[in-house]
């Protein structure tokens, strides 16, 4: 099967991390743009270019692609655009022409723009770091009093966001953001048309109440009256999108519905909502079983994959959190009986993918140490705890569709992957080496300035000795790491490894 792939932006969670998922079968290939067109971070890429690029490609199986990088630029564009009606008309009948020149389907993305509640413009308008938590809570407010009311106390705090957050940067803001929805509401449009065969939106970094509530509203709405409903999925999440999109073109292609069950590590877990979302648990999974199109089964005998999902016993943190971890990560949980259940799994001949959402932005250390002490990681088909639950759950899933067709070692080399730079950078080395190592060289989170190489070097060390001292059992051979920063920042690294040996 051959499919386009644009991805929403260049980091490589969006396109690494893919080729990764993709790449551990043969039956599959993934053609992506030429690198020259991509942007970098703020900077739009050649949407243009991309758009033309797609258009070349002849015989392939389906196009998999992100209206954000062919509409805007990328992600972050879609954030900082001033783009015109007129722009969006041409991209509209854009994919109108795309459409009717090709038999294969359209799997396209569309982001519900997120609304940060801290203050920074690493990623957002410039004003965003002066009143970025204000605007947040300012929407959260609003939303809240139409729905459910205010009290005295909250009243008066929206009264004081009014004034305090200038007017030009609410009306810049809300600008935008009916720009982004008039975009959801035309890709939905495609989509009862028939220009689009299936539509992702995923809610980057949602909340229960506030803009992206609000978006989300308005867009259950167009699905509604457009009577899309089996076409459309939204859901929370952003920068797993690729992977689900990729792995439901591979199922429908195949025309398979792989059977999963869900085995939790806690009780009150799936009901929970976990950190940077607005539902709980068992809810995304629901919404991101259906969008990558697998059915949900009862018992682990009738499963073709067992989704082990490592969530909090009853309060989530953040992964760099760990040595002072909320004593319900103990109290609510057993890790000993979910870590038996995943070995009793595979001793049966199951495959067994793991989404470890216990904390947010990493891994969990306790999981980590259990799955190696039992010396079962590396007969997982995925390990994966990135970012948001959302990332995490949509690129396990995706992960498990693929390696049914895979081949053991690149499943294998995937697993080490993940527990390297979803753990033990993400959760033991970034934190630490931001409070440590980046003020010896007048560099900061987000921005290493010109010390990123020599910066990235001591990265590789220091991820080398935690992992060796963590990880006692499983990989042995002798693997080394070469990171970099692709956005110039300690948020996520590009992660390649050096020559192995058995």
């Amino acid at each position: 099967m051959k499919i386009v792939y644009v991805p929403i932006d260049e980091r490589p969670c969006n396109v690494d991390v893919v080729q990764r998922i993709v790449g551990v079968t043969d039956e599959v290939t993934l053609l992506t743009p030429p690198d020259h067109l991509y942007g970098y971070k703020k900077e739009a890429a050649d949407k243009i270019g991309i758009r033309e690029w797609v258009r070349s490609v002849k015989d392939c199986d389906a196009f998999v692609l992100s209206a954000d990088m062919l509409c805007y630029g990328g992600l972050l564009p879609s954030r900082l655009h001033h783009m015109t009606e007129t722009d969006r008309d041409a991209f509209i009948e854009w994919m109108r022409t795309l459409q009717s020149e090709t038999d294969a389907p359209l799997y396209v993305a569309t982001m519900i723009m997120r609304t940060p509640k801290y203050s920074s413009n690493d990623e957002e308008p410039d004003y965003y770091g002066q009143f970025g938590a204000e605007i947040y809570r300012r929407s959260w407010l609003q939303d809240r009093e139409g729905r459910d009311g205010l009290t005295e106390m909250e009243q008066q705090e929206l009264v004081t966001l009014n004034e305090l957050v200038p007017t030009e940067h609410v009306e810049d803001y809300e600008a935008r953001r009916a720009f982004n929805r008039s975009i959801n509401e035309a890709m939905i449009q495609l989509v009862e048309e028939g220009v689009i065969e299936r539509l992702f939106i995923p809610q980057d970094d949602s909340a229960e109440y506030g803009y992206t509530s609000i978006d989300q509203t308005n867009v259950l709405r167009q699905i509604q009256e457009r009577r899309v409903l089996t076409k459309v999925h939204m859901y929370p999440g952003a920068d797993e999108v690729g992977a689900t999109m990729v792995a439901r073109a591979f199922l429908d292609h195949q025309g398979t519905r792989p059977r999963v069950h869900p085995m939790w590590s806690s009780v009150l877990g799936p009901t929970l909502i976990p950190m940077y979302e607005d539902r709980p648990f068992i809810e995304s999974m629901y919404a991101h079983l259906d969008a990558i199109g697998l059915h949900l089964v009862e018992t682990i005998e009738d499963a073709d994959l067992m989704l082990a999902y490592n969530v909090p016993g009853r309060v989530m943190q953040e992964s760099w959190d760990q040595d002072e971890r909320d004593v319900t990560y103990t109290s609510f949980r057993h890790m000993r009986q979910f870590v038996t259940k995943i070995e009793s799994a595979l001793t049966q001949g199951k495959r067994v993918i793991v989404a470890d959402s216990a904390y947010a932005n990493g891994g969990d250390q306790e999981l980590i140490m259990w799955l190696d002490e039992l010396n079962i990681l590396e007969q997982l088909d995925s390990y994966k705890g990135w970012n948001t639950n959302g990332n995490t759950l949509g690129t396990t899933l995706a992960q498990g569709v693929f390696a049914q067709v895979g081949k053991r070692e690149r499943i294998r080399e995937n697993v080490l992957y993940h527990v390297l730079d979803d753990f033990v950078y993400q959760a033991k080395v970034r934190m630490k080496m931001t409070n440590t190592v980046l003020p010896q060289y007048g560099a900061s989170y987000f921005d290493l300035n010109e010390q990123a190489t020599v910066i990235s070097q001591e990265r590789d060390r220091v991820m080398t000795e935690v992992a060796r001292h963590v990880i006692r059992h499983s990989f042995q051979e002798a693997w080394t790491v070469n990171t970099s920063a692709p956005w110039n920042r300690m948020f996520e690294c590009r992660l390649e490894f050096g020559g192995t040996t058995q």
